[in-house]
């Protein structure tokens, strides 16, 4: 694939869990749409950032990709294979090209195993590297590229910190060289004083590995540091997308410029400026979406007639930006709200 090919292309994804009641089998009473018809491309070699307020289907837009779970509907292409169909032995091969970080550096390691183990099952699983010792002699250089010491080869997760954990994670993840790497929050279990530290060893393995990466978060700031594209989702569908610069700079989405508006300032004379956007209501559920566009119910730009009947597409405003929205913010809402963009 030439450089800035699409590694990935996800075309109207869509993944429901049944809600069942009953003793026995139970019966369907609802279903949770936890992503609801979500498109979207990763550039080979690039970072997508993907926010939202928890419980918006960003996770499990993440193991939709991994294929960690089975989607409902539509299609997922990566290296132009839509895998979104396939078996798990059709699959198997595949996925050394796609590994996956998660979120708790404790409940995703293996505590009754040592972490050389740990970092050693990618080679076992996909018969890489049968020979033992020159298994061990790999698993080592990998400790020692994320930071960790490779003497500590036979130590027990409960032997490390968090942030080492997570390094333990890291180095799993890339054993096998993947192509993709899908980070779902790695951070935010961990002390704000670690975060930068995790966050500077990805840049450094993405520049090292050519990595492409789908890195999830609802921290703002660290999405603006990792990504080169972001993508806003809300209620299982993404309702904007564009570069980081002008999405942080000139958000189109009313959601999109809320959660801007609460992020701090840290100059005081912008802070005095800016208007902070206090969303009414609770995020409906997942399992009773409203009609029409899902923000409609808490937007203060809303039209009864249009957004509670016309579901918008997401489609191209000014600046660019990709944003699912009848009535984007314009360029004076922006600067009220977002007061670092017109500085």
């Amino acid at each position: 694939m030439a450089a800035g090919d699409p590694l990935i292309e996800v075309r109207d994804l869509v993944k429901h869990f049944p809600i069942r009641r009953g003793l026995i089998r139970g019966r369907q009473v609802a279903t949770v749409q936890a992503v609801d018809g979500v498109s979207f491309d990763v550039i080979e070699g690039e970072t997508l950032g993907l926010v939202g307020e928890s419980g918006c289907g960003k996770s499990t837009t993440a193991r939709l990709l991994t294929r960690l779970l089975d989607p409902t509907s539509g299609t997922i292409f990566f290296q132009g294979k839509d895998i979104a169909s396939l078996s798990r032995k059709e699959l198997k091969p595949l996925r050394r090209d796609m590994q996956m970080i998660f979120q708790d550096p404790y409940a995703s390691l293996n505590p009754r195993k040592p972490v050389g183990s740990i970092i050693a099952d990618p080679f076992v699983i996909h018969g890489i590297e049968p020979d033992e010792q020159q298994r061990r002699r790999r698993v080592q250089e990998l400790m020692e590229q994320v930071g960790l010491n490779p003497e500590h080869y036979n130590r027990l997760p409960h032997e490390f910190s968090g942030g080492q954990r997570q390094r333990i994670g890291v180095a799993r993840a890339i054993a096998l060289k993947p192509k993709l790497i899908v980070a779902d929050e790695p951070v935010s279990a961990l002390d704000v004083s670690i975060q930068a530290q995790i966050l500077n060893l990805l840049r450094e393995l993405q520049r090292e590995l050519g990595l492409t990466i789908v890195f999830i978060a609802h921290d703002l700031s660290v999405v603006r540091h990792m990504s080169d594209r972001v993508a806003v989702m809300y209620l299982g569908r993404i309702v904007e997308l564009a570069g980081a610069d002008a999405l942080y700079g000139h958000p189109r989405h009313p959601y999109t410029g809320a959660l801007l508006s609460a992020v701090p300032v840290p100059d005081p004379r912008l802070a005095k400026l800016k208007v902070r956007q206090v969303l009414g209501g609770d995020v409906p559920s997942p399992a009773d979406p409203p009609a029409a566009c899902r923000f409609h119910t808490r937007c203060p730009k809303a039209v009864a007639g249009t957004c509670d009947v016309d579901d918008p597409a997401l489609a191209a405003k000014a600046g660019g930006n990709l944003a699912a929205c009848h009535f984007p913010l314009s360029d004076e809402e922006i600067a009220a709200r977002v007061p670092t963009a017109a500085a």
